[in-house]
């Protein structure tokens, strides 16, 4: 079939066929308006695939709030192949496409099952993937493949997801607009022998969309040319006329076909059965073109042309025919169809059906369905015969919303459930309110609004105290969270609410003893190691209690626990395929490891945390990345980088104040390693201010502000913060937080026996980037003091680190010292390793370990074809050959 004016849209998609020949994924969204040819494009492009596998499905819209219908679909060709993959991840696509039975997917380790899936596809031969009408996937299947798309990298795939203009959201992929056909094109693609004036008006109402060419010649002759319609409807209205010549059961059978939306012919003939028509009232509708018959599926040409089905049929017709679809869906694992098709079906309130919807939503939030769950509760709330089972399916469906980041729609729908049952008279509706507040504080504290939120979680947590301690608490913890953002009274109200329980947990306990310096409160005497360990150990197999344990243990200044906490969660969700948690374990041992100086560590790890936080979605966690990666550009004197970091977080943020303590932390360490104190202490000052609020960067900048004051000859105004810094190093009990001390105090006191203190002190503890500078510090201190010998030799220790770690701008203020002793500083010697990319690293260290590329794939969550891609460019860096030379190599 001829394509008419498309030839640089075929050449695009032709590249990217040539792309995968020679091994190199590629993904292109393709969009246009409906009947602007996307269909026939992906035809010519699956026409000039020879030597592809070709892999093709659609999004429906009468599905699209079924989790997972639409990658069943797809991947029905392939599901033989399923026992490939790994074991964890072939688990998680069974269970999310109803193939088993399974605990609640990781909706993000379906994505990564796809990715596997389709890489095994691509193993013998190039595949072609193809996705139609994407917008009309259901939530879950389009993050899945989208989570894929933006992994692929050198498995020999081309992914095309077709999209209505507008519609199905896919940032950060290339995308091909379709427009309409030139005049010329336009031309030459209408029918022969049209009278003049209804080419003329054709090409006009048309606007180069090719399907409008092709059936709006069957009614233009017969329209108001003084009304024009929106060309969507006007296109329904030629498939209309064509649906009118049929004979009645051929359009009942249609009707069924356009209900039933998967086009699975069996129960579709089961259910037209019931209604008076056969598989051969469907020979019509097909010699018209109308669909297809393909085995046991059923599938129209243009989903315009189900529209024109549905808008045809009488009401009382479509009511009977969601009917009796909902008697033929009754095989095992139709429940959620079934129930839907009764609700379409439904005339009024009806518990039954209600009840049967809110099972069903259930179900579809266990197999990580959150958007049709959604739809479901709603439904059933619509259906419910009584205001407390309203409630109670409306508060579901604003905790479904709320968790799928629709906030609006979680604020309206918690909003109606408190209209209906505000009071909580009875304990259940006491729970009921309690849940419904709890929405509305999580809307809030996301909106910037954490004082609202925190009145909403206080009497939360005050209305369910009777009915359940344990969640009560748990409210608490969430109140003083936002109290912490909302102000000193609002903390101190929900540390006071803590305080009154007469058994609080080992959590709590922690969290009180974290915030008692905020509050002004003396550090806690007790052990504090064995606080955190009391904690950890009760929050053991929790994993929301497990990152909170490890956001305390940074805020205690505990980071060698915290790196070890986060090290361990991240390798036990990588075991388990819970992608979506492993972003903020990531985030807190990254943060560890910069704050700890490991900086090359941190690198890595922030890397991979800001890819799966992107890859996923999670845009809060792609913006809480940019304070570690600006403490590290900091250190590193990275100063384009730190300064765009910073500045984008604060053009962005909800509440910039939010993100002030980290960025002017950020700004003021590299002013401070360039050599520009007045400008370090000014924002480190201004840092300080707030420090009554005790955010972590505040607290851990105290010793820059204090270096700053020094050189600039104004110790005062080191004396407030430092007496804050103080007490947090008390409460936190570690020996690197009294090193600071000492280095401050020998700063202000110019005392030589403090400053061998300190570094007594940083010998309990392994932080490279503190104790060079505390070495550095001291050699500076020992040159000015005449004794030059003394100096040497901590600061040829302190440059060695400071060029080992990449801190560069500490690196030249020692070759300056060393310059000032007599001493010319020596160059700097990299490891092998310099010179690979963070990812390159990883795969690297893994694969020198011994792990083969499908174990590395698994933990990184790539594809075995991209880690054996990533190998083959490092080994030259690497100066080596094979895979069984790496062992031998000091990667540092």
């Amino acid at each position: 079939m001829r394509l008419y004016g498309r030839d640089a849209e075929l050449a695009a998609l032709s590249d990217l066929l040539d792309h995968a020949r020679n091994g190199t994924s590629g993904t292109l969204v393709l969009r246009g308006d409906p009947g602007i040819g996307k269909t026939a494009l992906v035809s010519q492009v699956i026409a000039r695939a020879d030597g592809f596998r070709v892999i093709r499905g659609a999004g429906i819209e009468e599905e699209s709030e079924l989790p997972f219908a639409g990658l069943h679909l797809l991947l029905r060709p392939a599901l033989d192949r399923i026992d490939a993959l790994p074991g964890v991840q072939a688990e998680a696509l069974r269970g999310a496409l109803g193939l088993a039975q399974a605990g609640p997917p990781d909706r993000f380790l379906v994505g990564l099952a796809v990715l596997s899936l389709l890489a095994e596809l691509a193993a013998e031969q190039p595949l072609l993937c193809v996705a139609d009408d994407a917008q009309w996937l259901d939530r879950a299947s389009a993050d899945a493949l989208l989570f894929a798309a933006r992994r692929l990298d050198s498995e020999s795939i081309v992914l095309l997801l077709c999209a209505r203009t507008g519609a199905f959201a896919a940032a950060g992929l290339p995308e091909l607009g379709l427009k309409g056909l030139s005049a010329q094109a336009a031309t030459e693609l209408l029918p022969d022998g049209l009278p003049a004036s209804t080419r003329y008006r054709v090409l006009a109402e048309a606007a180069g969309n090719p399907l409008a060419l092709l059936e709006l010649p069957r009614v233009v002759a017969s329209a108001r040319p003084e009304v024009p319609l929106p060309l969507t409807d006007r296109l329904r209205a030629a498939f209309e006329s064509q649906l009118a010549g049929l004979p009645e059961a051929t359009r009942t059978v249609l009707l069924v076909a356009a209900a039933e939306g998967a086009g699975d012919l069996a129960p579709i003939l089961l259910a037209a059965g019931a209604l008076g028509a056969s598989l051969a009232d469907l020979d019509p509708a097909r010699e018209a073109g109308l669909i297809e018959v393909n085995g046991g599926a059923l599938t129209f040409r243009h989903p315009l042309i189900r529209a024109a089905v549905h808008h045809t049929a009488r009401l009382a017709l479509r009511r009977a025919v969601h009917q009796a679809l909902a008697a033929a869906l009754d095989a095992p694992g139709q429940a959620g169809r079934r129930a839907w098709q009764r609700a379409a079906a439904a005339a009024g309130p009806d518990e039954e059906i209600a009840a049967a919807l809110e099972r069903a939503a259930g179900q579809a939030r266990e197999r990580g369905g959150d958007t049709g769950a959604l739809a479901w509760y709603q439904r059933a709330a619509e259906l419910s015969a009584d205001p407390v089972g309203q409630a109670r399916r409306l508060t579901l469906a604003a905790e479904t919303a709320a968790g799928s980041g629709d906030l609006d729609q979680a604020a309206a729908l918690a909003g109606q459930s408190l209209a209906l049952i505000a009071t909580g008279a009875t304990p259940d509706q006491a729970q009921l309110v309690a849940q419904a507040l709890q929405v509305q504080a999580t809307v809030a504290f996301l909106r910037g609004e954490p004082a609202v939120a925190h009145r909403r979680l206080l009497a939360a947590s005050e209305l369910i105290a009777a009915v359940d301690q344990d969640q009560a608490s748990g409210l608490l913890i969430e109140a003083v969270h936002a109290g912490w953002y909302a102000g000193q009274d609002e903390l101190a109200e929900g540390v006071l609410r803590l305080e009154e329980r007469l058994r609080p947990t080992p959590l709590e306990r922690l969290l009180l003893r974290a915030v008692a310096p905020i509050l002004g409160r003396s550090a806690d005497r007790s052990d504090p190691n064995g606080a955190l360990a009391e904690a950890r150990a009760a929050a053991a197999g929790n994993v929301p209690e497990l990152v909170l344990v490890c956001g305390l243990a940074l805020l205690l200044g505990q980071d060698e626990a915290a790196q070890q906490i986060g090290g361990e969660l991240s390798r036990d969700l990588r075991s388990a395929g819970q992608i979506g948690w492993l972003p903020t374990a990531l985030f807190y041992s990254g943060s560890a490891q910069a704050y700890g100086g490991r900086h090359q560590e941190a690198l890595r790890t922030v890397a991979e945390g800001l890819r799966l936080a992107r890859d996923t979605g999670q845009q809060r966690w792609v913006d809480a990345f940019a304070e570690p990666l600006a403490l590290l550009a900091a250190a590193r004197g990275d100063e384009q980088l730190c300064r765009q970091l910073t500045a984008e977080a604060l053009s962005r943020a909800s509440r910039p104040a939010w993100n002030t303590p980290w960025t002017s932390s950020a700004l003021g360490l590299l002013d401070l390693g360039l050599g520009r104190a007045e400008s370090a202490l000014a924002r480190l000052e201004t840092l300080a201010a707030g420090r009554k609020f005790f955010h972590i960067a505040a607290t851990r900048s105290t010793p820059d502000l204090v270096e700053a004051a020094v050189r600039l000859g104004r110790p005062a105004a080191a004396s407030e913060p430092l007496a804050l810094f103080e007490t947090w190093s008390r409460n936190t009990g570690q020996g690197w937080t009294s090193a600071l001390v000492h280095r401050c105090r020998a700063l202000l006191d110019g005392d030589d026996d403090l400053f061998r203190a300190a570094l007594a002190l940083h010998e309990e503890d392994t932080r490279p980037f503190d104790v060079a500078r505390t070495q550095l510090l001291y050699g500076e201190w020992l040159r000015r003091d005449k004794r030059k010998a003394d100096a040497r030799a901590q600061l040829r220790v302190a440059l060695e680190t400071f060029e080992r770690i990449g801190a560069a701008p500490w690196a030249e203020r020692a070759k300056m010292e060393l310059t000032a002793t007599g001493t010319v500083g020596r160059a700097a010697e990299h490891g092998p390793s310099a010179s690979l990319t963070p990812q390159e690293s990883q795969i690297v260290r893994l694969a020198a370990q011994g792990l083969s590329n499908k174990d590395i794939a698994a933990q990184l969550f790539l594809s075995a074809r991209t880690v054996g891609h990533h190998l083959y460019k490092a080994y030259p860096k690497l100066g080596v050959v094979s895979r069984s030379e790496l062992a031998d190599l000091e990667l540092g």
